[in-house]
């Protein structure tokens, strides 16, 4: 019997390459986005391509009570996640004091609130059945403060942090927790979160595809934190090696508009 990956986020970037790629290995996809007509298109190409199955569901996962009904729903249909992949969360760019306060509680509400949800409800019938993966979606920003993205800069600490420690309560089960930490890639992120003048873009992006299958790779090998590209390698664990301050400096400078 095929297996199920469920992914939100799906209609475009990280999330639509996710879908791709295991629907090229014959996982059947559960695709979540907001966009009906994207998801539509994504399900007409995916079971021609690979003659798998794709299910749809345009939900707006910030409201958590979509979650809620979206589990629901899997549950009603008798659909099992066998893999859950927590993409769907976006970023602003702008000085703390000027950016709008909704648009932030929706990014902690979206990278934060919806993924825990999310992860809460099918841990727990993974664990029941002994196997399952969960690949969170974090960036190389989790690593680091970051001046000019606050708020997205500490959604994607917490995402990495939760993940490690989640990995480390199952390591007894059959049930592995992944942390994706990508720099950045080539996707529509810069555009939702107005970077796209910032030295950090403008410095170089990485494939969205290649991103994707360091992902795949990673998860599908069990590893706790995938960090896609040797450059992003070095940015994550040099970090850890300097003053905090010099670190957050350092980001601010990067973050600045060209």
């Amino acid at each position: 019997m095929k297996k199920n990956v469920l992914i939100t986020g799906a209609s475009s970037g990280i999330g639509y390459e996710f879908a791709a790629r295991f629907a090229k290995e014959g996982y059947n996809i559960i695709a979540v986005a907001r966009n009906k007509q994207k998801l539509d298109e994504l399900k007409h190409q995916l079971e021609k391509t690979y003659g798998i199955t794709v299910w749809i569901y345009a939900k707006d996962l910030s409201n958590q009570n979509e979650v809620h009904d979206l589990y629901e729903t899997l549950k009603n249909e008798q659909l099992d996640v066998h893999i859950l992949v927590n993409n769907a969360g976006f970023g602003l760019y702008g000085e703390f004091v000027k950016t709008e306060l909704q648009e932030e509680l929706n990014m902690i509400d979206l990278n934060i609130k919806t993924l825990t949800h999310l992860t809460k409800c099918v841990v727990v019938d993974m664990v029941k059945r002994n196997e399952g993966k969960i690949l969170n979606v974090a960036s190389t920003a989790a690593f680091q403060p970051g001046p000019l993205m606050a708020v997205y800069y500490a959604t994607k600490a917490y995402v990495l942090s939760f993940s490690e420690a989640l990995s480390n309560e199952l390591r007894h089960t059959n049930v592995t927790v992944s942390a994706l930490c990508p720099g950045p890639t080539a996707t529509g992120f810069a555009d939702r979160a107005n970077l796209q003048q910032s030295k950090l873009f403008k410095s170089g992006v990485m494939d969205v595809k290649q991103v994707v299958e360091y992902g795949y790779k990673g998860v599908m090998n069990n590893k706790t934190v995938i960090i896609p590209g040797m450059a992003n390698k070095l940015l994550a664990f040099s970090v850890r090696f300097m003053p905090r301050t010099f670190v957050t400096n350092i980001v601010r400078k990067v973050q600045d508009r060209v």
